[in-house]
């Protein structure tokens, strides 16, 4: 046995101990993404970086130095995941040096270091987790942890909804500001509360519970495959269905939608007539505790042509129009198109076609599809019940920022945005188990590049 394969052996070792690792900086970083306010940013510091910006930073860092030695156990090698997130990250770094290569106002230059910085810290984080994360064990702590935060969320989002109860109001430390003044956790939509929870708006809230949803409902579906107990999982998943609910948010409706789809697609016969038994009996409830919520929903898809949010969202298109065709390669740079100094779009594509161009809007789009054809080919390769519905979920769950770039600027906010990378890398991190369970047992213990291929 070689020094280097010895070494790698060692390293692999010391995950299956105590001692920390990547899934341990992941999840630190799941609980403060979602548990802290959103708003609610470092003082004290040039740039404005929330708890979890810097939780992703060091994990970028951590990564970094892992990969400088084989004794950390980081699992080094080929993986389609790693590979779109450097392709994104080239393409963000090429972007941002064609638009400061030139004059830039003060005020824009600021913000794509600011954004640059925000790049740095959300491919590190889901490079952490890819590489970072290994084994079932550890990808199954980490994806708990950020059901579990999802449901303690969701129930800050029913107290904000149900009875104008706003716990992020007592989560403000003394090292902690508020970007923005005002009560944006709570608004209105056709006389009923509209909330964000911890997020930074109801859109978002909603979002980030159609991804954790599925999430849940896998661990319920898996601790009975496994005889293990299921209540905890299920009730997650009622809290998280009620936050979605709570949001009353089109935008989560049309990413529930997608997953749910994808779902029905993969599940056995027996699952799905489960799962629409289970949803008829949730929304039967809900139109008994919260009447009017149902019917609003309703109202949001049938009088679309009627809606004032849907007449905003594209009466920009003119205006986009002449912004790409300016920079339509490598676009105007990245950060720099913001209110109020200039229309919102409420559009991610159109939004990184008129910041990064082409090569950027791409490579963005490129990383969930990669990382959802990673998840899927997990499902393939493996013959385990419980990891081939993990890949589905992860890959039903990776569609959502897809279709919901189309619905917002997906990459304005920070929650939903970390948890798409954390689910990117998570795809990516089960690919690597899948395909070192395939190895003979004497081969898979060690982090060398024939393992991890």
């Amino acid at each position: 046995m070689t020094a280097v394969t010895e070494q790698a052996r060692v390293g692999e070792a010391r995950i299956d101990g105590t001692r920390a690792d990547g899934a341990t900086v992941a999840a630190i970083f799941a609980i403060v993404l979602l548990i802290v306010p959103a708003r609610l940013v470092l003082k004290y510091l040039p740039l404005s970086l929330t708890p979890a910006n810097v939780v992703s930073l060091v994990a970028a860092l951590l990564w970094l130095c892992a990969q400088l030695t084989l004794a950390l156990g980081a699992a080094k090698g080929r993986n389609p995941v790693r590979t779109a997130l450097f392709a994104y990250f080239t393409a963000m770094l090429a972007t941002y040096g064609f638009a400061t290569a030139g004059p830039m106002e003060s005020d824009e230059l600021n913000l794509a270091d600011h954004s640059f910085v925000l790049v740095v810290a959300i491919v590190g984080l889901a490079l952490t987790v890819c590489d970072g994360v290994r084994g079932y064990r550890r990808l199954d702590f980490l994806l708990r942890t950020l059901v579990v935060g999802g449901a303690v969320i969701a129930v800050v989002g029913a107290l904000q909804f149900l009875f104008s109860i706003d716990l992020t109001r007592l989560m403000e430390l003394p090292i902690l500001r508020y970007t923005t003044e005002g009560d944006a956790f709570v608004l209105e939509r056709a006389d009923l509360r509209r909330v964000a929870a911890t997020t930074g708006h109801p859109i978002e809230f909603g979002v980030t519970c159609a991804m954790l949803l599925p999430l849940a409902a896998h661990y319920a579906l898996a601790a009975g495959l496994r005889g293990e107990r299921q209540l905890r999982w299920w009730v997650c998943t009622l809290l998280i269905g009620c936050g979605l609910m709570f949001s009353v948010s089109r935008s989560g409706m049309l990413s529930l939608a997608v997953v749910a789809l994808v779902l029905f697609l993969g599940w056995p016969n027996r699952w799905r007539l489960r799962a629409l038994l289970v949803a008829a009996g949730f929304l039967v409830a809900i139109r008994i505790a919260v009447p009017g919520l149902l019917g609003t929903f309703v109202g949001l898809f049938t009088n679309l042509s009627n809606d004032e949010s849907i007449q905003f969202r594209t009466h920009d298109y003119a205006v986009a129009a002449q912004q790409i065709s300016r920079h339509f390669w490598l676009g105007r740079g990245l950060g720099t198109w913001y209110a109020p100094k200039y229309q919102i779009f409420d559009n991610q594509y159109i939004l990184s076609m008129v910041e990064t161009g082409i090569v950027g809007t791409v490579a963005f789009a490129g990383v969930f599809v990669v990382a959802s054809y990673a998840a899927l080919r997990s499902r393939f390769l493996s013959a385990d019940p419980v990891v081939r519905n993990l890949g589905l979920t992860i890959a039903a769950c990776l569609l959502v920022p897809l279709v919901g770039s189309f619905t917002f600027d997906l990459l304005s906010f920070h929650t939903v945005t970390g948890i798409s990378f954390l689910l990117t890398g998570a795809a990516g991190a089960l690919l690597r188990a899948v395909r070192a369970d395939q190895l003979a047992p004497s081969h898979a213990s060690g982090p060398t590049t024939e393992v991890t291929r």
